[in-house]
């Protein structure tokens, strides 16, 4: 158990956040830590991280909801706030109740910034996280004042990309 875990933000446009965060958590289970993973916005068994990630025995959720990549009309947008809401407030009782020591939200950064999820929300989470759980939040566009509340923030900056050249996500390597 961590005597005191901080808060990780990864965020920009280039890629890599996720693996970073996946690392992380390798690196934590290694060391017998209980690790969380919340993939907002990717759905299960659809990348190899998350084979991995269930075989290490860390607790894995998706809600591959895709709703951060596609025009919503205003009911849309409602029923997405309500269910984010729904699950930031499930994942801050798991928190609590699991003593989790390393939890990533991943893509919440994006979720903020399409405006899908409420930044005070999320701010709440970081300032009531147990005193011992190490948070990371990952996705491009982290919130200035969600990037002042952490210990340690990356941007990842876009260089080149394969995407750039029309080139596929590949199982392995980028799935």
């Amino acid at each position: 158990m961590l005597k005191r875990g901080l808060v990780q933000v990864y965020t920009g446009d280039g890629k890599g956040k996720t693996t970073a965060a996946v690392g992380q958590a390798v690196r934590a289970r290694g060391r017998g830590l209980n690790v969380y993973i919340i993939q907002f916005l990717k759905k299960d068994d659809t990348s190899g991280e998350q084979a991995i990630i269930k075989r290490l025995g860390i607790d894995l959720k998706c809600f591959g909801e895709n709703y951060a990549f596609q025009r919503l009309t205003q009911k849309e947008v409602k029923k997405a706030k309500e269910f984010f809401k729904k699950k930031i407030d499930e994942i801050a009782n798991e928190m609590e109740q699991k003593h989790y020591d390393l939890v990533i939200l991943d893509e919440i950064n994006l979720l903020v910034k399409k405006s899908l999820l409420n930044k005070k929300e999320i701010v709440e989470l970081i300032k009531n996280k147990p005193q011992n759980t190490e948070l990371i939040l990952t996705g491009r566009g982290a919130d200035k004042e969600i990037v002042e509340l952490a210990d340690l923030a990356t941007q990842f900056r876009k260089i080149k990309h394969p995407y750039d050249k029309k080139i596929k996500a590949r199982g392995g390597i980028e799935l």
